[in-house]
């Protein structure tokens, strides 16, 4: 099966499906900290052609798609110090269209099954809702981040181990929050990509599931190059932290 994962440098999800025997590649416009023979730096417009992949699973740059930093939307004044860089007011609320024409577009891409994976924002509001929501703590990892999964053509993703919290105060906090429940990872300038990456226990469960779904879905003489059942045979593994 050929996959195709937009928007990752980190190449986790891209490895998950190379793992159990998939022709995966990742595409950014960084470079990839991982193997970079199966990478594309480019715009992954340019590789969404009819007829070149399977899947396509994409995670866009969710920084004016999240709910976050509401107040930066507004045209001022503002009730804190704006960072240097900080788009605010009528140039924020452009950058939010651009990026909701661009989520539109990766949906309609020319690829049979597509993933478009996001924190909770205005996809679902704008465009559409999300087909699921997933914990990271539902699939062995020991985190919280509630991503929505917009699908098409595929089944939503199945729990494959769920991590317990710890309690503070009677609320549940895993290993990446704090008591208060706020995020661990300090302050600098890339925090936003350790922020981004996939957990590995996602990867997995794509790879496994979607995989074995997919393979079930379309085989035939066509597509001799899939692999058969190895997906079904994946186990969840739990990990402390993403890669």
């Amino acid at each position: 099966m050929r996959v195709l994962i937009g928007c990752e440098s980190s190449g986790v999800v891209r490895d998950a499906f190379r793992a159990l025997g998939h022709d995966a590649y990742s595409c950014d416009f960084l470079p990839c900290e991982g193997d970079s023979a199966f990478h594309f730096q480019c715009d992954v417009r340019t590789l969404l052609k009819p007829g070149m992949w399977d899947l396509f699973i994409v995670h866009p740059d969710c920084t004016y798609l999240t709910n976050s930093a509401a107040w930066a939307y507004g045209d001022g004044p503002y009730h804190q110090k704006v960072k240097p860089g900080t788009l605010v007011g009528a140039e924020r609320r452009a950058q939010r269209e651009v990026a909701l024409a661009f989520v539109e577009e990766m949906l309609n891409a020319p690829v049979p099954f597509i993933a478009l994976e996001n924190p909770v924002g205005v996809i679902s509001t704008r465009l559409r809702p999300a087909s699921q929501y997933i914990q990271p703590h539902e699939y062995g990892e020991d985190a919280s981040k509630k991503t929505g999964l917009w699908l098409k053509n595929l089944p939503s993703l199945k729990l494959t181990q769920k991590i317990e919290p710890r309690m503070v105060d009677g609320k549940p906090r895993w290993a990446n929050q704090t008591d208060s429940g706020q995020n661990r990872l300090s302050p600098g300038a890339n925090r936003w990509i350790e922020r981004s990456r996939t957990y590995r226990g996602w990867a997995d469960a794509m790879a496994a599931q979607w995989g074995d779904y997919i393979t079930t879905q379309t085989m035939g003489p066509q597509h001799d190059h899939r692999t058969n059942n190895q997906a079904t045979h994946r186990t969840a593994r739990r990990r402390k932290s993403p890669r």
